[in-house]
């Protein structure tokens, strides 16, 4: 029932994972693997009411799918046993996922480093049951798709990547355009989950590079320690030590070949590309291309100097709002949002979807434009400003405040 990568299709196994199937027949550098299909799912759940299960804003769901038996694992045992049993990555592939319609950008849950059938078999069911996850929801009704007979999850399951260096880049719509590419040092999560503010290039048609380097503080990465964890499935975040912050990820000539590599999966995908990379080992791979769906503001380079009154960062997402900010550090804070605040966060990660749909625009202390919430930010139409340093301390709650997220600016009542 699993189905090689290489021969992956939307129609059987999602966008996410007919897109990498469509990368490998086309000579690209996609990590191997395979793809439990939609089919696997209907078999795993044929026996649940999930049509009373959609309309729970809660882990009801999750509950019910999390719990049922291990499905496949001799299947997934042997897969796995055919790529040597490396740790593998775990990723979503749901029917409505990485369309051109929508991103679902961070919505449904992926793993990485997972190793053996067992536990790989437990990231596939945590998979399918982040369909049903709050922030899933939230997304699905802002987006305006009701939960209907067409939701469904394959999962890929591929090599995982040791990457030195990952990012995130946007590869242009037309001829001439800059490719836009967000770099940061270890695994990927931390860009695409807003948790560092990454190094910002722009590739221009003729390839020249402007870049701006950020101060990237914090890196994630697998722990190889076999004293402590002997199959080294470990993520870990550790400090980037200071010398390195400020460095930049990546030089112009690698920046060139990322836009050259971009230009590979649009043509390979039939139009402009959302695509996550990483480096291991000076080698470049692709692990993940989607259709662009909200294209973020331009840049402004280099950004202005802020006055007593005015904050600046890097804009996220079009549009102007005014309205009450409110300091967001955590779950325990959402309570407190109401409809037209202003988030004021250190970072903003898919699980805060539900904010979104009540926010009146987003101000975050780290973060990229290419990143998941800045992502879901376009596609609602909320102004957002991203890598404001020390935001939450220079603003207070109920503050009146404006958002420019096209220009990157943030002021005060008092400007």
């Amino acid at each position: 029932m699993l189905v090689p990568l290489r021969r992956s299709v939307t129609g059987t196994c999602g966008s996410k994972a007919g897109a990498l199937g469509a990368l490998l027949r086309a000579g690209l550098p996609v990590p191997d693997g395979f793809v439990v299909p939609f089919a696997a799912y209907l078999d795993a759940v044929r026996d649940l009411d999930l049509g009373r299960l959609t309309g729970e804003p809660d882990d009801a769901a999750r509950r019910v799918i999390e719990a049922g038996p291990a499905p496949l694992i001799d299947a997934l045992a042997r897969a796995l046993g055919r790529l040597g049993d490396p740790p593998v990555a775990v990723r979503s592939s749901a029917a409505k996922e990485d369309t051109a319609q929508a991103s679902a950008a961070g919505q449904h849950d992926s793993f990485l480093a997972v190793h053996g059938a067992d536990e790989v078999a437990r990231a596939v069911r945590a998979c399918w049951a982040s369909l049903f996850s709050p922030r899933a929801i939230a997304y699905r009704a802002a987006s305006g798709h009701e939960p209907s007979g067409d939701l469904l999850m394959a999962v890929i399951v591929q090599r995982h990547v040791d990457a030195e260096i990952s990012g995130v880049m946007f590869t242009p719509a037309h001829p001439g355009e800059a490719t836009r590419i967000e770099a940061s040092w270890g695994l990927g999560p931390s860009i695409v989950e807003g948790r560092v503010t990454p190094d910002a290039y722009h590739v221009a048609g003729d390839g020249s590079v402007t870049r701006t380097v950020a101060d990237k503080r914090q890196r994630l990465d697998r722990r190889l320690d076999r004293r402590l964890d002997r199959r080294g499935t470990r993520l870990v975040v550790r400090d980037v030590p200071a010398a390195a912050r400020t460095r930049p990820v990546i030089d112009d000539t690698t920046a060139r070949r990322l836009a050259e590599l971009g230009k590979r999966v649009s043509d390979a995908l039939g139009g402009p590309q959302d695509v996550e990379w990483a480096i291991e080992d000076g080698r470049t791979w692709i692990l993940q291309a989607r259709p662009i769906t909200a294209a973020p503001p331009p840049p402004i380079l280099p950004y202005g100097a802020p006055g007593e009154a005015t904050l600046t960062g890097v804009p996220g997402s079009h549009g102007t709002v005014t309205g009450a900010a409110r300091i967001v550090r955590g779950y325990g804070d959402f309570a407190r949002v109401r409809p037209g605040d202003i988030l004021v966060c250190p970072f903003t990660d898919p699980a805060w979807t539900p904010l979104l749909r009540i926010a009146g625009g987003v101000v975050t202390e780290t973060g990229g434009v290419l990143s998941h919430a800045a992502i879901v930010a376009r596609e609602h139409g909320i102004p957002a400003v991203l890598g404001v340093p020390d935001a939450t301390s220079r603003l207070r709650d109920d503050t009146v405040i404006t958002v420019d997220g096209t220009t990157g600016t943030v002021t005060t009542a008092d400007a």
